[in-house]
């Protein structure tokens, strides 16, 4: 996988989106950070591709809320403390 600068983009642009289909993904950075990744489609493929990388981040993020939860101790709430919250809301929201 190809690391590409921000900077780099812009001067050759052209010749990152020409060696796309060979490189495979390409990482690109700015200040030494990722930001974006530039990958080939096909026309054809292209609506498929763009479910996967929605699929993707929806895992991505699925994850880091489980994460939060553990790390919070949110994890190990019971069923009636959930339905106790939600009780809670839902009253406040008539009054």
């Amino acid at each position: 996988m190809r690391f590409v600068t921000v900077r780099e983009l812009r001067a050759k642009s052209s010749q990152v989106l020409r060696d796309l289909p060979e490189e495979g993904e390409v990482v690109i950075t700015s200040n030494g950070h990722p930001v974006a990744v530039l990958a080939p489609v096909k026309e054809a493929g292209l609506e498929e591709t763009i479910r996967a990388f929605r699929r993707a981040r929806a895992v991505e993020a699925v994850a880091a809320l489980q994460q939060a939860s553990a790390e919070s101790g949110r994890e190990r709430i019971t069923m009636e403390e959930i339905d106790a919250e939600i009780r809670e809301v839902r009253q406040a929201r008539v009054r």
